[in-house]
This record gives structure tokens, sequence and C-alpha cells, in this order.
């Protein structure tokens, strides 16, 4: 890895602000089939599993466009991506309004719709580059608090969808999409690169797939970031079949929820700054799994909801932690290394609906899929702590603490 001799920049407000909104916007769009499916379940008939993988479906091409988009990120800047990235979003909003509703559309949308997934690899990494390390977990934890999109999203759509039906929120969905993408281009700006720096082979910046740290990071990522966007969008629909809740109050149960998520993921930076983002991430994974043990009971509506905004705060605390922690190790590499652990992340998330969905066909019952999650995210927590006692090298090289 390499080491950057200019003096760090220290920080850059306008570009700060587009790349929150970016994630915003994009975190909005990437769960909107979630928020919208009690409406797409009782449209097209959907079984258990399938509202799984519709749900599921946008996390995964999410999850697997941020690795390209990392890349290009590094390569031609992350600003071009970002404005090519919010342009593409319009194909699907415009073929999920104007076609008619089948599972096959279904899919194909959420396909398409999912690449807003990949705002990731473009918002944090421009970002990153304006701030020095020591403010790295509150800028990362401000630009990517824009998955708060996924409380705007829990609580507009649904309301939206009763008055004007769930295929038009698609196209209503054009309207920010506009506004934000004005915005980005007005506002977003690439840091200028040093004198004499050098552009990066696309081989040279996957060699950072072959550090291990890159995969535990990617580990913890993904029962982090997967936790937080697999709930957020499977939510609605585990409180409409597990509790019989109205639409409308189980998408403000779920804002509730993803709010908590949102704004303790900054706070989790910013304490990873002070004391150190392996003790936040321990902390964070552990909270994690007593919470899925707990979830696991099937308690009352009002203690499940509190119980699920004690994980949500967790995972946010876990995102924050993790990406205080990124930036110091793959410094030069940021976008690549974003795109990748974003990405697994992401394929955490696609795994945790589909999880839930299929438990619940099978057994009848959300409880074993708790249980298997309160496992993982145990087992996480301890392979944290022997990393952190075993290789202190793991813990301190990149932080330059002795």
């Amino acid at each position: 890895m390499s080491v950057r001799n200019e003096t760090e920049p220290n920080g850059h407000l306008p570009t700060l602000i587009a790349c929150f909104l970016h994630f915003d916007l994009s975190f909005m769009l990437w769960v909107l089939l979630g928020a919208l499916g009690i409406f797409i379940a009782e449209s097209v008939h959907l079984t258990p599993a399938q509202k799984g993988l519709v749900v599921a479906i946008p996390l995964l091409s999410g999850s697997l466009t941020r690795v390209v988009v990392g890349l290009l990120s590094d390569r031609i800047g992350s600003k071009r991506v970002g404005i090519g990235l919010l342009t593409l979003l319009y194909l699907p909003l415009t073929c999920g309004w104007l076609l008619s509703g089948s599972l096959p559309m279904l899919i194909a949308v959420g396909l398409l719709l999912g690449t807003a997934g990949a705002s990731f690899a473009v918002a944090l990494p421009l970002a990153s580059r304006w701030y020095p390390p020591q403010r790295q977990g509150l800028a990362m934890g401000v630009a990517a608090a824009g998955n708060s999109g996924t409380v705007i999203t829990n609580l507009l759509a649904p309301r939206l969808a009763t008055m004007v039906g769930w295929q038009a929120v698609l196209g209503l969905a054009m309207i920010p999409l506009t506004l934000v993408l004005i915005t980005f281009i007005l506002l977003a700006k690439e840091r200028p690169r040093p004198a004499g720096a050098r552009q990066s082979s696309i081989g040279e910046m996957l060699t950072v797939l072959g550090h291990r740290d890159m995969w535990w990071f990617c580990l913890f990522y993904s029962v982090t970031f997967g936790g937080y966007v697999g709930l957020s969008s499977f939510l609605p629909l585990l409180l409409r079949d597990q509790y019989g809740l109205a639409t409308l109050n189980a998408g403000y149960a779920t804002a509730l929820v993803a709010f908590v998520g949102s704004v303790s993921r900054p706070f989790g930076g910013y304490v990873a700054d002070r004391i150190g983002g392996i003790r936040v991430l321990t902390g964070a994974l552990a909270g994690v799994s007593v919470v899925y043990a707990l979830a696991s009971r099937l308690p009352a509506p009002p203690v499940m909801i509190a119980t699920l905004v004690g994980g949500m705060f967790c995972l946010g605390m876990g995102n924050g932690a993790t990406f205080q922690l990124v930036p110091q190790r793959f410094r030069d590499e940021i976008g690549t290394a974003t795109g990748i652990i974003g990405a697994v992340g992401g394929l955490g998330g696609f795994l945790l609906p589909m999880l839930l969905g299929i438990m619940k066909q099978t057994t009848s019952s959300f409880a074993p899929a708790f249980v298997m999650l309160a496992i993982v995210a145990g087992l996480a927590a301890a392979w944290l702590q022997v990393l952190s006692l075993r290789e202190q090298g793991w813990r301190l090289a990149w932080r330059g603490v002795s």
C-alpha cells in the first residue's frame, strides 16, 4: 500500500453535502420495493419466499454493481460515475411505473433499481478523499448517513401508494431524483490530484483483494450493513405477516427503526475516532447478536419494535466503526476497497430477507432465521476479539499506534 506524502486536505463541505444527498436519494430508491412490499405482494399474489426474493433482488444487484462502480470511481472519478448512476435510475422507475405488474417485471425492475445501491462506492470515496485521517470517522459517517433515505421511503411510500397506487409511486420518485441529480452536478467536486501522481491500473487497484484485512472488513460489514439494509427492506412484510399490523403502521415502525440505524452511523464513526474502531465494532457485533436472539422469541409488537430499535442502533454503530477503519487501511485504494466491502455488505442484506422469507415458508415462523442471524453475529464478534488479541498488527499498523 502506498503512502501519501502531500499535505492532507481539511475538507470540502459542498462535496460532503452532495455526497450525502446522492447517498440519501439512492437509498430511497434502493429499498423502494421493500417499502411497497405489502402493496406489491397483494397485487401480484406473492408467496412468502417470493416476497423475500422481490425485496432482496435490488440488494443483490446493488451489491454486485458496487465492485464495478468502485473501480470506475478510482479510475475516472467519482463525480462522473455518480452522475451516470443517477441518470440510469430513470429507466427502472419508468418501466415500473408504466408496465403491468408481474413477478418477472418486478425482478427486472428490481435488478435495475438495485444499481442505486452502488452509490455507496461513489459517495464515500468522493467525500473521503477530502478529509484527513483523524476526521475520517465523522466525515464518512455523515456521507453514509444518507442511508436515512430508508426512513423517508418507509414514511412516504406507503401513504402515497394508498392514494395513487404503488406503480405511480415509482413515477413520482423521478421528481426527487431530478432535483438531486442537478444538485450533485453543481456541488460535488473531485479532489485535485497531486502534481506528478500516477494513475493506478485496474490490476494495481485489485491488489487489495490479496490483503486478508479486506476480507475481515467484508465479513464484519456483511453483518452490520447487511443487517441494516436487509431489515429496513423486509421489516414491513415481517410486521404485517407476523403481527397483522396495518400497512401504514408497519411503514411507520420501519421508518423509526431505520432512523435509529441512520443517526447511529455517524455517531459510531465519531466514537471510533476517539476510542478506536475495533472497540466500537466488537461491542456493536455483540449487541447485534443479543438483539437477534431476543427477536427470535417473537415478542409482542411493542417489545419486538423496541428490540429492533436497539438492534438498529448497534448495526449503525458497527457501520460507522467499520468505515472509520477502512480509509486508514486502504487510503489510496479507497474507491476499490469501498466497492468491494460494500458489495459483500450488500450481499448480507440480500441474504437476510431471503432467509426470513424461506424460513417463514418452510417452518411457518421467522424464529429460526433470527436464531441463525444471532449465531453469525456472535461468531463475528468473537473472531474480531481473537484478531485484536492475536494480531496486534491488524489493529495498529495503519494507525501508527505502538
